[in-house]
């Protein structure tokens, strides 16, 4: 019989996006997925930089919420770099920010510029791809 996987999606943003990050997360949890952001996960005292790598080694994927805030935050870019690293898909969702205007920030690294994004829209679609990922317990290759 098989196991079946506990799967993990870091959710990646910029503080000020806290309330949408939230949202989502309980999507993900409908889907049967784990989330991990820092506000619910990172108790006052823990060693803030620890828990994320933590929890970035664990991870399936990288859901990343791109707004004109978290364009200027660094833990975001490094959240993606780790991610980039370990080889898992990044899923770049974009809330304010037009695709155009995204792909010409310097800032972005290439390898981010040549994936799909999500607008924030159109996240439904992608929740039933993880869904069906899930019941069918085959991650996403990237």
């Amino acid at each position: 019989m098989a196991t079946e996987k506990n799967w993990l999606i870091f959710i990646s943003h910029a503080g000020t996006d806290t309330w949408v990050a939230q949202r989502i997360a309980e999507k993900i949890a409908s889907c049967g997925a784990n989330t991990f952001l820092d506000q619910l996960h990172i108790d006052h005292g823990e060693d803030f930089e620890e828990r994320l790598h933590e929890a970035l080694e664990q991870a399936d994927e990288l859901l990343v919420l791109i707004t004109p805030w978290s364009l200027d935050r660094p833990y975001i870019w490094v959240e993606i770099g780790a991610a980039w690293l370990r080889k898992i898909p990044i899923i770049t969702v974009l809330y304010g920010v037009g695709s155009e205007s995204f792909l010409m920030q310097a800032k972005v690294p290439v390898f981010m510029k040549r994936r799909d994004f999500v607008d924030l829209n159109q996240l439904d679609e992608y929740f039933e791809q993880l869904k069906n990922r899930i019941t069918a317990n085959e991650p996403l290759k990237w």
